[in-house]
Order: structure tokens, then C-alpha cells, then sequence
């Protein structure tokens, strides 16, 4: 069975309250021997829930 992962929802635009939250990926690239910490947007399926 597979592992249940839960991640963040971080505010893009204050001023738009909660309809700013997005589900946010952090994430580590590497390349030879560099590396950089990025965050990627998560597709759930949709923008908006009504």
C-alpha cells in the first residue's frame, strides 16, 4: 500500500484570504554537484472548490 504524504498549503496573496492557499511541494534538484531547494505547485484536480 502506498505511504500517505501530507504537504503544506502556503498563502500566494494575502489580500485574497483563503482562496490564496496553494498545496505546495518542497523540492531538492540536483545536478552534478549542485543542488538548489525549490517549492512546486501540486496539480489536486482543481483551483476551486465550491
Amino acid at each position: 500500500m502506498s505511504e500517505i504524504n501530507r504537504y503544506s498549503y502556503i498563502s500566494t496573496d494575502v489580500a485574497l484570504g483563503e482562496a490564496s492557499f496553494r498545496p505546495i511541494l518542497p523540492l531538492c534538484l540536483y545536478h552534478q554537484q549542485n543542488s538548489v531547494m525549490v517549492s512546486g505547485l501540486l496539480d489536486t484536480g482543481a483551483m476551486k472548490n465550491f
